[in-house]
């Protein structure tokens, strides 16, 4: 393998990457370039200074490209500079490098052998986020790095949990908790018999989703935390990751409306016959419909009756996720250092 450093990006190599990622032993959304090209724009919402450096490296056999780490270079990691898988720490759920599952180990083995002599500013550690604790890249990392100059530590980070769904909402409903089969239907029942005007629907009108997804952050700024979570460089984020989003046919935006008035909104991705929820909002002046809970009965309805095979809450361990019957796994840090 050929190994090469890009400073920014190009539309030749997006198309190359889609390509790539399409057949990768780890597939998520937070991996495609027009997602982490929006990212990069904003440093990650603002969560890393100007200074950091793009880094993205490929490696080619015979012409074709065949794995891509993208990484930058950043001088305010943990323990002073470093390399870091883009999409980095707080916005982007799951990461990774990506390579089809018989080059994976190649590419890895490679990649480690390649960066120290990349044109780039001094470094000690590569420290990777956010990888799935079922990612075949940890053992390969773990067991290629002492070979490569590096010592490794693992850490897992967070809880990740997400529902296998039967394809069929009154098989998934008899599969959860009975107390909480009953408060779910109970919570969806009180909403259908009050008498008040209600639906759900999803944005996909390009000429109102800038509106639309203003909307959402402002259900979403409800919540204290993440008031202080939606700054100008993470609203522009979101802004953009909905752009993207929609054009690649992946948005799934969602909204309860009561009398008219938004009371629930989900950002999700659908993709790869699974729905990854990636945040939420609730206008508290409807609280008494229960609307968030509401609101993930009939997106679990419809990612049922629609055939997607997982429903992914991804970060965070909230207890309302078990009690829709989530499981758990983990996402995990790799560390690497020389």
């Amino acid at each position: 393998m050929k190994f090469e450093l890009h400073r920014g990006f190009s539309e030749s190599l997006d198309e190359e990457w889609t390509r790539l990622l399409n057949q990768a032993a780890v597939h998520v959304p937070f991996l495609h370039p027009g997602y982490l090209r929006g990212w990069w724009q904003t440093r990650g919402g603002g969560e890393w200074p100007p200074e950091a450096q793009l880094a993205l490296v490929t490696a080619r056999r015979e012409g074709e490209l065949v794995g891509v780490a993208p990484l930058f270079w950043t001088p305010r990691a943990e323990g002073g500079a470093a390399l870091m898988l883009l999409g980095s720490v707080e916005i982007s759920d799951y990461l990774d490098v990506i390579a089809r599952p018989q080059d994976l180990a190649e590419f890895i083995r490679g990649l480690l052998a390649a960066l120290p002599g990349l044109d780039l500013p001094a470094w000690s550690a590569l420290d990777l986020y956010n990888l799935l604790d079922d990612s075949p890249s940890l053992a390969l990392l773990e067991a290629e790095a002492a070979a490569a100059g590096y010592s490794a530590q693992v850490e897992r980070l967070q809880h990740s949990p997400f529902i296998r769904l039967p394809g069929d909402w009154e098989t998934y409903l008899a599969g959860i908790d009975k107390k909480q089969r009953h408060e779910i239907r109970r919570k969806m029942r009180r909403l259908e018999e009050a008498g008040v005007p209600f639906r759900w629907y999803t944005a996909d009108d390009p000429e109102r989703l800038a509106a639309e997804v203003d909307d959402f952050m402002t259900w979403m700024a409800q919540d204290a935390e993440k008031a202080a979570f939606l700054t100008p460089a993470m609203r522009q984020h979101l802004h953009h990751t909905a752009r993207w989003a929609l054009e690649a046919g992946c948005l799934h935006l969602s909204f309860l409306e009561i009398e008219g008035h938004k009371a629930a909104g989900y950002f999700s991705f659908d993709d790869l016959n699974r729905l990854w929820v990636y945040n939420s909002g609730m206008d508290p002046a409807f609280n008494a419909y229960s609307p968030g809970w509401v609101m993930l009965g009939y997106l679990l309805q419809w990612a049922n009756e629609q055939g997607r095979e997982v429903f992914d809450f991804m970060r965070g361990d909230e207890s309302y996720k078990y009690k829709f019957g989530a499981v758990d796994r983990f996402v995990m840090r790799v560390r690497l250092e020389r």
